[in-house]
């Protein structure tokens, strides 16, 4: 792990994996994590109000991808190069870990945002819409993972319940919320 300027820098193999796994995959398994999300989540999008029509890009600043997603839309999501340009309503870019640990509900978006670990632009009622109807819906992210597996489902999700645990531990942020 490197570290600079208080960031954690992402493994150099999972920087490689994001180079050689087309736009396309990701864009793929990205739109079906996150239309199984809103299948399993219904009151999602109607907390979001007239916000979840605004255009988001999610800005994992580690990673030479970043994510364009308009909630409102099954299906519109799309990973776009870093180096490319594109229409958005509202930015959040911060390190991948920390937009994981943010979602996951293991950090907390307000103090993320003070304290200058992520960054927002634009449309700020959007992003605080959106963060109100994440942290309302209590995602876990393994468990929405799981789903997609059918059923392979309880073993794929115990398999990214590890990995999550492992990842956490090694670059120091809790990637997930504890059992209860």
């Amino acid at each position: 792990m490197n570290y600079s300027n208080g960031v954690v820098a992402i493994p150099t193999w999972f920087g490689l994996a994001t180079e050689t796994v087309s736009l396309a995959m990701m864009t793929l398994a990205l739109t079906r994590l996150v239309n199984a999300i809103r299948r399993n989540h219904p009151d999602l999008l109607t907390r979001m109000g007239t916000h979840a029509n605004a255009i988001f890009l999610v800005d994992p600043v580690n990673l030479p991808i970043m994510l364009r997603m308009q909630p409102s839309e099954y299906g519109i999501i799309e990973c776009v190069c870093r180096s490319d340009t594109c229409a958005w309503d509202a930015r959040i870019a911060g390190p991948v870990a920390t937009l994981l640990a943010m979602i996951q509900g293991t950090l907390d978006g307000d103090a993320l945002f003070f304290s200058r670990e992520i960054t927002i632009e634009g449309n700020t009622a959007a992003v605080l819409a959106l963060r109100n109807a994440i942290d309302a819906a209590e995602i876990d992210l393994t468990s929405e993972f799981a789903t997609l597996f059918g059923p392979f489902g309880r073993l794929a999700g115990g398999s990214a319940r590890a990995a999550a645990l492992i990842a956490g531990r090694l670059i120091g942020t809790p990637l997930l919320r504890p059992r209860i």
